[in-house]
């Protein structure tokens, strides 16, 4: 029996195969937000004749590519999560990406196996009161010092952005010493772990914490905010934020071409556009992440918080960790 949730999903693709199958079109189905993307699509289209047909999905976009089976117009995937682009792989909606550019543009970690490829980055670093704390870097391992006691501030640890990070954390250091350290977070909390990334940077401006761990572009974007988010960016300084025996923990916005993908060849020239100079400016400036195209040295998120080297863990490695991580964050009571 088909439930009320495929039956959607097939009469919405049905609605998409209603329309000719162009030679030059390719469908795009993502979760990334329309007016983050919709500039790249259309300089895509405006220089390569090719159509993109776009299907925004905030929830369920594997289930409903699951429930159109082979019949799926979808032609390229994009996600802005490494958990969910990798579980797309592990379910079998996906194919490898075959491009010279791909792999000389994106970095081996940050394509494993070609089955999914990196289109922007963006760092999950520390920021600290800019009034009370004086120090310019640090390790995410120094965030369990017990001299934050009272004074640290994060999201929910169940977050798939602190999942992610704790994912990478176990990755480097075993399951003994992650749990040993989430528990030592938690008692360096200066409230229930919750909230979104923003609001730690206001509860540093309130001065209920001085230290707090916040995605990038939540810093850019407060930055320009004509609002009290503007004060708030205001009180906070960004440190270099790296693992003890690595680099910064990035997390990512990626492609990969659907299994049964109708127009093959122009979801990978899609990529191939993302990957490009013009494409990857506008997408990093939109929303203060960091390009992949090491030819892009000038974008938003560099001019406000310098260049980031990312961690070399391949990040099919952390993907692999974030249930256990997420185990770990329960049996030590973080969110409670």
């Amino acid at each position: 029996m088909i439930g009320k949730t495929a039956i959607h999903a097939l009469a919405l693709s049905s609605c998409l195969l209603a329309v000719p199958a162009l030679a030059q079109s390719v469908n795009l189905y993502t979760t990334r937000e329309p007016s983050l993307l919709n500039p790249v699509l259309e300089a895509f289209t405006k220089d390569t004749g090719v159509k993109v047909n776009a299907v925004f999905l905030k929830d369920g976009l594997q289930e409903r590519i699951r429930a159109e089976g082979a019949n799926s117009p979808a032609d390229v995937m994009l996600m802005v999560d490494v958990g969910e682009i990798a579980a797309a792989v592990d379910a079998g909606i996906t194919q490898p990406v075959k491009s010279e550019v791909v792999d000389k543009v994106v970095p081996a970690q940050l394509r494993p196996d070609n089955n999914w490829v990196t289109l922007t980055k963006r760092a999950r670093i520390v920021v600290v009161s800019k009034d009370r704390v004086s120090q310019d870097a640090i390790t995410y391992e120094d965030l369990a010092d017990p001299k934050w006691k009272g004074k640290f501030c994060i999201r929910a640890g169940q977050h798939p952005y602190n999942n992610a990070l704790f994912a990478a954390y176990l990755v480097h250091n075993g399951a003994e010493k992650s749990e040993a350290y989430l528990k030592a977070l938690r008692a360096n909390a200066a409230r229930k772990p919750g909230g979104g990334d923003r609001d730690v940077a206001r509860d540093i401006q309130s001065g209920l914490c001085d230290i707090a761990v916040i995605n990038t572009y939540y810093i850019g974007l407060m930055s320009q905010a004509k609002n009290e988010q503007k004060g708030w960016f205001d009180a906070i300084k960004p440190l270099k934020t790296t693992f003890a025996n690595g680099g910064t923990h990035v997390n990512v916005s990626a492609a990969a071409i659907a299994k049964n993908a109708p127009n093959k060849d122009n979801a990978v020239k899609l990529i191939e556009y993302m990957l490009g100079e013009k494409a990857q400016a506008l997408y990093a400036n939109g929303n203060f992440e960091f390009p992949v195209n090491a030819a892009v040295t000038d974008s938003a998120a560099v001019r406000l918080l310098g260049a980031v080297t990312p961690d070399k863990l391949p990040l099919s490695e952390v993907a692999k960790q974030r249930k256990a991580a997420a185990d770990l964050v329960d049996k030590v009571g973080f969110d409670n």
